[in-house]
């Protein structure tokens, strides 16, 4: 048997050129504002889950005007990325989805990661712990 025979087929022919896959100083920082608001819908969601035993929804804003209500917002307002791909996900509907509606979702969901991580951003800016 010999193993390193047939491996022509795994030699690159062409090289790629990486200066056309650099991304500029923006879109990286719109990359890692993304990532960052995805990963703090994703903690603060499983830290309500553990501490209340159930996953948090849109329902907590039909409490009314009460403590709780108000309470319920800024969670909300960080997790809503979480919730809303959560809901897509796994929405129980016995016939697929429509792409639509799933990029439609995706697309909200991904807006909303990138305006609460510039906030994250922003604000450990302000407080000088980020440079």
């Amino acid at each position: 048997m010999a193993f390193g025979r047939n491996l022509v087929h795994c030699k690159r022919e062409h090289s790629i050129a990486l200066e056309n896959f650099l991304m500029t100083p923006l879109a990286l920082n719109c990359f890692l504002q993304l990532a960052i608001g995805f990963a703090i819908a994703g903690a603060v969601a499983s830290a309500y889950q553990a501490f209340v035993s159930r996953p948090p929804s849109f329902a907590l804003l039909q409490q009314g005007p009460t403590p709780e209500g108000f309470a319920a917002v800024p969670l909300l307002v960080f997790t809503a990325p979480f919730i809303i791909m959560r809901n897509t996900l796994r929405s129980g509907a016995p016939e697929p989805q429509r792409f639509q509606f799933v990029m439609m979702a995706t697309v909200l969901a991904g807006f909303w990661s990138l305006m609460s991580g510039t906030f994250i951003v922003l604000t450990l800016q302000a407080l000088g712990i980020l440079a």
